[in-house]
């Protein structure tokens, strides 16, 4: 993956920081179908665009019929992150819901998807039950907003940024521009 690619070559840190995506959608969520038309998008266009760019980055993309709101995900991922080895998680929540589009604002999914990364399903529960990390979400949804964030995804490096999913060599630019250091060997 690109991001492997660049913590590899480059003497980088990446952190993930949340977006507010869609957060009107409600928990149960909304038909793809109703989604596109309040855009009005074609959704197998925009289906076989998203397709490509997604075998073109060698990640699977399947069909979905709806869109789920993501935020308990959100949190759930930055919970995840101060744990040794939480950051596994995220692979496995882009796989509930861009392949197998999953509702990741079900709660036992939210448990299940942590417990098959090591991480304790009744922590995860306690977590989400008791939103403990909110406030964490909150302050990266206003982070997101501070620069300028309108998409996902959005790759900033020291004042520098780029929106989309971008070639392997506009992110070397990126990070490059910011002052990054090529690992030696």
């Amino acid at each position: 993956m690109r991001v492997e690619k660049l913590k590899a070559t480059y003497a980088i840190e990446t952190k993930l920081v949340h977006f507010p995506l869609h957060p009107d959608t409600p928990m149960e969520g909304r038909s793809m179908a109703e989604f596109y038309a309040s855009r009005g998008t074609d959704p197998e266009e925009a289906y076989q665009r998203m397709k490509t760019l997604m075998d073109q980055e060698g990640l699977p993309y399947g069909r979905r019929t709806h869109t789920y709101n993501s935020r308990l995900a959100q949190e759930l991922g930055k919970w995840a992150d101060t744990t040794p080895g939480g950051e596994a998680i995220h692979d496995l929540l882009y796989k509930a819901y861009f392949v197998e589009a999953k509702n990741l604002a079900d709660v036992d999914l939210l448990v299940e998807i942590a417990e098959r990364v090591g991480l304790s399903g009744g922590e995860a529960r306690s977590v989400l039950n008791e939103r403990r990390f909110s406030d964490a979400v909150d302050a990266d949804w206003a982070k997101s907003h501070q620069y300028g964030v309108t998409g996902v995804p959005t790759f900033v490096a020291s004042r520098y940024g780029v929106v989309g999913a971008q070639p392997y060599g506009a992110l070397a630019r990126l990070v490059e521009q910011a002052g990054a250091v090529r690992r030696s060997g």
